[in-house]
Formats: C-alpha cells, sequence, structure tokens
C-alpha cells in the first residue's frame, strides 16, 4: 500500500499543475497569436488596444462573483461554478477556431466582432478562474498548492513555446503593375491560426478533464495541512469558507489599521504598474514593434510574455521587502516604457528602422520592461497582503486598483489609436521613411554638359 503512494502523489501533482494551466491558458494565447491575426482582421495595428480593453473587462468576472458570495454566502457551490467556466471557456474555444477571421458590419465598416466577442469570454473564465480554483486547492496539502502556482506558469509558458514553433509568416513584395509598385504578400506560418486556437481548446480540455479526475479522487473534507501562503494573494477568494475564517480577536485586541503613507504609496506603485503593463503599453505595441518588421512584432510579444512568467518565480529566490528598492525597480520600468512610447509615437519611422541593432533594442526593451513590471507587482502584492492583519482590507483595495487602473488605461488608449494621424501605421513594400524630396525634381538635378563636337 505505502508503495502506491508516491505513485498517487506524483499523479495529484501533475492533475493540480494541469488545472492551474487552465487559468492563464486563454489571455497568454490571445495575446501571443496577436502578431499572426493582427494582419488578417479590420482592426489592424489598434487591434492590440481592442484586446486590452476586452483583458480589462475580464476582471468584472471576479468581482460578480465576490458580489454573488457577499449577497448570497453559500448559494454558490465552488466545484459547480469551476466546471461551470470551464465549460464556457471550452465553447468560447470552440467557436474561436471557427469564425476568428468572420467580420461583421457595424456603422457600415467591417469589424472583427466575432473575435472581440469571443476575446471578451476567455478573458472572464482567465479572470474568473483565478479566484475559483484558490479556495478548492487549498483542500490539499500545501506542497500542491505551490504545484498549482507551477502550473500557472506553465500555463503562461506554454503558448508561448507553441507561438515560437508557429513562427510568424514573413512578408514578400512582388511586383505589381501601374502605380502599385510592389505588392505584399505574407508567406504562411509553420500553422495557421485556426490551429493555434484548436491546440488551446485542446490545452483547455486537459485542464478540464485534470480537475474533473481531481474532484473525484479528493476527499471530502479540507486537509488541515492545507495553508494560504503570501503567493496566493492575488488570486485568493475574499470570502473565505467557514473552515478557514479565523477566531474573532477579544475586544481588548486592537488590529493595527491597514491604511498607512506606506500601503498608499504602495497602491499607488500597483495602480501605475498596472496601468502600463495592462493598458498603456499592450496598446501600443504594434506601433513600437511593427516598424522593425513582423518578426520583431513576434519576438516581443512571445519572449516578452515568456518573461514574465520567469519574473513570477524569480520572486521566490529575489525576495524583495524594500520599498526604496521596488521604487527604483518601477522608476527603471517607467523609463523603458518611455522609451516604448516615442517609438509607437514616431511610428513608422522610429530610430535605428530597417536596422538589426533596433530589432534587438525593441525586443530586448519590451522583455525588460515586462519582467521589472511583472517581479515589482507580485512584491507589492505580497506587501500588501502582510500589512492587512485582519485578513478584510488589502483584497477588496488590490481588485479595485488593478480593475481601476487597467481598464481606464486601457479605454484611454482605445481612444487615442483611434485618433487619426496620432499614431501612424506604416504601409507594406513602401519606403514609408523617403525623404522629402527638394524644391525642385530630382530629375533636374544637374546633369553632364552634352559632349561638343569637337570634344570627341
Amino acid at each position: 500500500m505505502a508503495a502506491h503512494e508516491p505513485c498517487h502523489a506524483a499523479l495529484t501533482h501533475m492533475l493540480v499543475a494541469f488545472c492551474g494551466m487552465g487559468s492563464w491558458v486563454p489571455v497568454t494565447s490571445l495575446w501571443v497569436e496577436l502578431p499572426v491575426v493582427v494582419k488578417s482582421l479590420p482592426e489592424g495595428w489598434n487591434l492590440p488596444a481592442y484586446l486590452s480593453v476586452l483583458i480589462a473587462l475580464g476582471n468584472v468576472g471576479p468581482l460578480a462573483l465576490a458580489l454573488v458570495h457577499k449577497l448570497a454566502p453559500g448559494r454558490l457551490e465552488e466545484r459547480w461554478v469551476i466546471h461551470g467556466v470551464q465549460g464556457l471557456g471550452l465553447i468560447a474555444a470552440v467557436f474561436l477556431a471557427l469564425f476568428w477571421e468572420r467580420t461583421v458590419l457595424v456603422a457600415g465598416q467591417p469589424r472583427s466582432l466575432p473575435y472581440l466577442v469571443l476575446a471578451l469570454t476567455l478573458a472572464l473564465v482567465c479572470c474568473t478562474s483565478n479566484v475559483t480554483f484558490l479556495p478548492f486547492m487549498y483542500r490539499l496539502p500545501q506542497p500542491f498548492v505551490h504545484t498549482f502556482f507551477i502550473g500557472q506558469g506553465l500555463g503562461a509558458l506554454f503558448p508561448c513555446m507553441l507561438a515560437l514553433g508557429q513562427g510568424v509568416g514573413q512578408l514578400e513584395c512582388r511586383k505589381g503593375t501601374g502605380h502599385n509598385a510592389s505588392q505584399p504578400h505574407y508567406l504562411e506560418e509553420s500553422f495557421s491560426a485556426t490551429t493555434y486556437f484548436w491546440l488551446l481548446f485542446a490545452m483547455l480540455a486537459v485542464s478540464a478533464l485534470a480537475f474533473l479526475v481531481l474532484r473525484l479522487a479528493m476527499p471530502k473534507s479540507p486537509s488541515k495541512d492545507s495553508v494560504g501562503t503570501e503567493e496566493s494573494f492575488p488570486l485568493q477568494d475574499s470570502t473565505p469558507s467557514p473552515a478557514s475564517t479565523p477566531a474573532v480577536p477579544a475586544p481588548t485586541t486592537l488590529a493595527p489599521s491597514f491604511w498607512s503613507r506606506r500601503t498608499i504609496y504602495l497602491l499607488g506603485l500597483l495602480g501605475l504598474s498596472n496601468a502600463l503593463t495592462n493598458g498603456v503599453l499592450p496598446s501600443v505595441q504594434s506601433y513600437s514593434c511593427l516598424p522593425y518588421g513582423s518578426l520583431a512584432y513576434h519576438l516581443a510579444v512571445v519572449l516578452s510574455s515568456m518573461a514574465s512568467s520567469f519574473a513570477y518565480f524569480f520572486t521566490k529566490f529575489m525576495p524583495c521587502r524594500s520599498v526604496a528598492d521596488l521604487s527604483i525597480i518601477s522608476l527603471l520600468g517607467c523609463l523603458l516604457a518611455a522609451y516604448l512610447m516615442v517609438l509607437a509615437a514616431l511610428s513608422p519611422c522610429p530610430p535605428l528602422v530597417g536596422s538589426g541593432m533596433g530589432v534587438d533594442l525593441v525586443v530586448l526593451s519590451w522583455i525588460l520592461v515586462q519582467v521589472l513590471f511583472s517581479f515589482g507587482k507580485v512584491r507589492i502584492s505580497s506587501l500588501l497582503l502582510e500589512a492587512d492583519t485582519r485578513r478584510d482590507t488589502a483584497l477588496p483595495q488590490y481588485n479595485t486598483v488593478i480593475l481601476g487602473s487597467s481598464l481606464s488605461s486601457a479605454l484611454i488608449m482605445l481612444f487615442l489609436v483611434s485618433i487619426p494621424h496620432l499614431f501612424h501605421r506604416g504601409q507594406d513594400c513602401m519606403d514609408n521613411c523617403m525623404v522629402q524630396p527638394p524644391s525642385y525634381p530630382l530629375a533636374d538635378a544637374p546633369e553632364e554638359s552634352p559632349q561638343l563636337p569637337w570634344e570627341t
């Protein structure tokens, strides 16, 4: 009997990791596939701005769930909520694979309405699953909770690896006729976006099946060894179960207040970081990268997403508890963000366009800005949780700052990128950075004097 225990534990770890994988797969898959779909959908270079707003709106799901728990405690059974969220994600993934290219006329203009609606649905699934999985996972011993977070990291890593294998279609300029000297022609990727979205469905199906098997195999009563850790703070459900509710302190015990200059400052840093990483920068990523080529855009999106997931693991080995250090990290991130915004504002002719150094700088900048802000957000979250000794203030404020900063910044950027002539996109197979000609035509420039008869 004892010989089967290691095998049973290993199987449980695998199931828990697959469950965690499903919580981050949808949004990561949508984002890293942008370089492939952006050239096919009518929104074009503005598509990242639309997607930023939809992902921010996905946070409405956890807020609605928390409201239901507040108004009708005990009415929602977590296992059926998880099954419902996973089922909705599977349905949305199927329809996305089938209809992502379809367009609908809105106000006389073609819009990729099916893609946008399904992207919003998957964003709701992703954000809601984050707060529904953890209360269930707390029934397991603590090592399995750590495995769940590892699974979440894999959920961000697997879509990136698939995107790297898919590659991005190279642009080929073919000779045209008439005034069109050359016509752009996109070479196919290793596999299409439709195939990629079917692989997204497969990953979600594996996660749903893993949860079903895990739920059937789990004991009915919560584990005594299961405890919450500081890593769980950003995703933790705000309504604790009766079994985990701490005892009410004696009337003479006064818990220190959550609000202080330090916590207010940390909330401000958190809002700034989320506004930049969830709203401002993603909205202009196409404008900052595509002038350097589709490969630069592809690498910036995929590698920065991978770097962001690795940054969460770094927080385990590089603890940072100093507000001064977090301020320096945020300042460096803001400087890189400013550089990327300058590139977007100068599109389609940013500095070093057409050079390998320009490609390297823009890709490296996107990787570093994601690493810095992702690391900082996790450490800020942990410090806020520690400051909330009563466990009733930090999480609502955290969620409010996340949703408010992400949604407001995404909406502002969607408005800005929609203003004509504010952000400029380049035309394929054209010299978008050609210097203006002088006042006289180049053909009228001084020519060689004709030879005279006696000079032959």
